[in-house]
């Protein structure tokens, strides 16, 4: 992926909440017939000395994924934060030099690694359980589902249905692209454009990439 060095984003925590805020990653893969792609929810989970970690997710039996992608081959995975068209009339600038053009802002982080696929049904409990805890936390559930909620026969036969998938990440590369390298006052511009139209996460964003030195 290329990236600009004003819009480098290596913030650990930053990443950690972009993939924590938009879990439904784009699997990108090379099977023996070309290139796929398919679209499922991830959970990151870094490794205890704060390593790169691993992704856990799961894909239905009947995806052909886990037949046409040999175990250990490397993929990437892709997480989209929020993003923004900007128009260069929010830039007070532009109404001096007339010299600027429309862009686009936007997050996003690039996570590469090695595949592994996993029928285990302990390992697939596990999976799905943290999912299940990690997107009832997000949803603010009073109650939060739990596959005990369930018959275990019920479980044990939508289990049956999907195969864990682990990536064990061997990089990560991020890009906020949030007009770091654009003046003050154009920055301010932009936040303001984007809270009349009700971004305001994204304006916040904004605000806290620091600017970046332009020679």
């Amino acid at each position: 992926m290329y990236v600009p060095p004003p819009f480098q984003e290596n913030r650990q925590e930053v990443i950690d909440e972009i993939i924590a805020s938009n879990s439904l990653g784009t699997l990108a893969y090379s099977t023996p017939s070309g290139l796929g792609a398919t679209h499922i929810p991830f959970v990151h989970r870094r490794s205890d000395d704060g390593g790169d970690g691993v992704l856990l997710a799961h894909v239905a039996r009947k995806n052909p994924i886990w037949n046409e992608v040999a175990d250990g081959s490397e993929v990437l995975v892709i997480f989209h934060g929020r993003d923004a068209y900007v128009s260069p009339n929010w830039y007070p600038s532009k109404h001096e030099t007339h010299r600027l053009v429309p862009t686009w802002n936007y997050q996003v982080v690039h996570v590469r690694g090695t595949i592994h696929f996993t029928e285990d049904v302990k390992v697939l409990r596990s999976i799905v359980a943290l999912l299940t805890h990690v997107q009832e936390t997000a949803a603010a559930e009073p109650k939060p589902w739990k596959m005990g909620d369930s018959e275990k026969e019920f479980i044990d036969q939508m289990l049956a249905a999907i195969i864990g998938v682990e990536i064990r990440v061997t990089s990560i590369s991020a890009v906020s692209k949030l007009s770091q390298n654009r003046e003050g006052r154009d920055k301010a511009g932009l936040v303001s454009e984007l809270r009349k139209r009700g971004e305001d996460q994204f304006a916040e964003e904004i605000e806290k990439a620091g600017d970046f030195p332009v020679t």
